[in-house]
């Protein structure tokens, strides 16, 4: 049967994957992201099945006025996945204002206020899947804000589970593991990247040689997932990205 896919983040990399995987297998998807113009670009390819809504996840009004778009069309929202990420290397102590606030707004307060707002149009049968990263279990230098907002999103999301699991809606975080997008495009101080680099080679992670798989390898877990009969449940999945031999 069609479900209903709401999925943030969705204009570039694992989101529009997915979106892609989703609306290929028959399921009506609505892609949420800061930039509309990215959004109606895979809506275009994608065709009647898709949605773009634009969204910051990390102001509360913006996404009240999205998920109230959404209700216009889709009452009945059957999974939320919050993949919305910054993924921005910087120390605590040269960071900016803005860096903290969209590190921790968006990876963290993001997710928060989407599930907030999609519990009201979910029902028994419904989902929830929140991205986590395998970053929060390693050291991994200039992320510190990227892992403790990550560490945060996997604890609401065990918390999550107990909280939603007598309404018959389902709770599941997974760690998708390093990943690549051809279409990616990396902004920043290049000369921050490479005191990244460097910090990272001097703690034993050599960014360059990590194993990355590519964002549509992981669409079929997510898939396979969202399919769980109903007395089946995953309450958290982890994947790492492999250089077979």
């Amino acid at each position: 049967m069609s479900k209903i896919i709401v999925i943030t983040g969705a204009g570039e990399g694992l989101g529009r994957a997915l979106a892609r995987r989703f609306a290929a297998d028959g399921d009506n998807v609505v892609l949420l992201g800061r930039r509309l113009a990215k959004l109606e670009a895979v809506v275009a390819e994608l065709g009647d099945r898709a949605m773009a809504v634009a969204c910051d996840v990390s102001s509360p009004e913006s996404v009240k006025t999205a998920f109230a778009a959404i209700a216009k069309r889709h009452p009945r929202i059957d999974v939320l996945i919050n993949n919305a990420a910054i993924y921005d290397p910087f120390l605590v102590a040269e960071a900016t204002d803005d860096q903290i606030l969209t590190a921790i707004g968006t990876n963290l307060t993001g997710p928060i206020l989407c599930t907030r707002a999609v519990i009201p149009m979910m029902g028994r049968g419904s989902h929830i899947i929140n991205v986590g990263s395998e970053s929060v279990e390693m050291v991994y230098p200039f992320l510190t804000l990227y892992q403790s907002a990550k560490a945060g999103l996997e604890r609401f999301s065990r918390a999550l589970y107990s909280e939603l699991e007598p309404h018959g809606i389902r709770v599941t975080m997974i760690r998708a593991g390093q990943m690549l997008d051809a279409d990616k495009t990396w902004s920043g101080d290049p000369a921050v990247w490479g005191r990244f680099r460097d910090a990272a080679l001097a703690v034993g992670l050599d960014l360059a040689k990590r194993p990355i798989s590519q964002v549509a390898s992981v669409t079929g877990i997510f898939r396979a997932v969202i399919d769980f009969p109903q007395d089946l449940q995953a309450a958290e999945v982890s994947l790492h990205a492999w250089a077979s031999k």
